[in-house]
């Protein structure tokens, strides 16, 4: 028993200790330009300067301090585009919706290689990754099959592992499988695909008439599943659009922008 009661002592006399470290370590946001800095222990936390006193904030649930003007929003980001947390720990457990293991992130599908989920507040979106591409984990975006772990055999390929593939209604365009990984190809010019030798003939075919030289439509490629097939393949998930000329944001598709306003801590 007495055992007990000086592991105990001891413990509540290093947490102490932690704790008062932890307190001198910690910067003043109130001595800095930007009045706003990171927790010193923990990375989902900050600290804002408020009518003249340093004042504790949560990032939103899963995701973590990034810098004043920086991450998706509030200044939080995603904790896997850095090392915002080394040398530190969270201090909040995640807060798990539908499809969601925390209420921001970005996770992949339960039975799928080729979808996603975008999760904003706790509401999941659904997304496809297009152009035989496959959702990787690491990278948490679309990328070459022979990339992804697991989801090597993309399921176009599933019943010919080196043969073509019908994409959509297209005359002209088609998938191409090379040992179970599909690549977008088209046919040489006047020829057709066929959908059911699966090769460029010379039409007429029962689907498809004599080609134009005419450029497609853009609502032909979004029907055909063409668009934004990225080239060369992408290795990680850069944002492209920028926020007040800052840091790039990346919002998932269809999410609503919170208010960049100051989130008590709860």
């Amino acid at each position: 028993m007495k055992t007990n009661v000086c592991v105990a002592a001891l413990a509540a006399i290093l947490a102490t200790g932690l704790a008062q470290k932890a307190a001198r370590d910690q910067e003043d946001p109130c001595k800095v330009k930007s009045r706003v800095v990171a927790d010193a222990t923990y990375c989902d936390r900050y600290w804002e300067c408020v009518g003249g006193q340093p004042e504790l904030y949560d990032c939103p649930n899963g995701l973590v301090f990034a810098g004043k003007h920086r991450g998706v929003t509030e200044g939080c980001d995603y904790p896997w585009r850095s090392n915002y947390c080394e040398g530190k720990q969270l201090a909040n457990p995640p807060i798990s919706t539908e499809h969601c293991d925390w209420l921001y992130g970005i996770f992949g599908h339960e039975t799928s290689c080729t979808r996603y989920w975008t999760c904003w507040n706790g509401t999941a979106t659904e997304q496809l990754c297009i152009g035989g591409l496959l959702y990787n984990e690491n990278t948490h975006s679309c990328d070459w099959p022979e990339n992804v772990e697991g989801c090597q055999k993309h399921p176009l390929c599933n019943d010919d592992a080196n043969g073509n593939v019908p994409l959509g209604k297209s005359c002209n365009r088609y998938w191409q499988c090379q040992g179970g990984y599909p690549r977008l190809q088209r046919c040489p010019a006047m020829l057709v695909f066929d959908r059911r030798s699966l090769r460029c003939v010379v039409p007429p075919t029962e689907d498809c008439e004599v080609p134009t030289t005419q450029a497609p439509l853009p609502d032909e490629l979004e029907q055909d599943g063409e668009q934004n097939i990225p080239n060369p393949p992408p290795r990680s998930n850069r944002p492209q659009q920028r926020a007040n000329g800052d840091e790039p944001i990346n919002l998932p598709p269809g999410a609503v922008p919170l208010p960049l306003r100051n989130r008590p801590r709860n």
